[in-house]
């Protein structure tokens, strides 16, 4: 059976896996969400427009964060 595949999802599912992780919201700007844990460099920004956040913004937030694939996966499933 291969992997399972990252499909969009919507932004509060992904603002709740993030949150699960330790990180939280410090602020919105515009249709923007910045979500900063102690000991990640670099916020994650997630944006709240289009409700549903593409794949490459999945990715790129989950590579900022350090949460692998198959962690993204898990809680994916918890929340479901």
């Amino acid at each position: 059976m291969g992997a399972k595949k990252i499909t969009p999802v919507d932004y509060r599912t992904l603002v709740k896996i993030f949150e699960h992780e330790g990180f939280r919201i410090v602020r919105r700007k515009g249709d923007h969400l910045i979500m900063t844990k102690p000991g990640v460099k670099r916020p994650v920004v997630i944006k709240t427009s289009s409700r549903e956040v593409p794949v490459t913004h999945i990715l790129t937030n989950l590579r900022t964060a350090g949460i692998s694939r198959e962690r993204y996966l898990e809680l994916l499933d918890r929340l479901r």
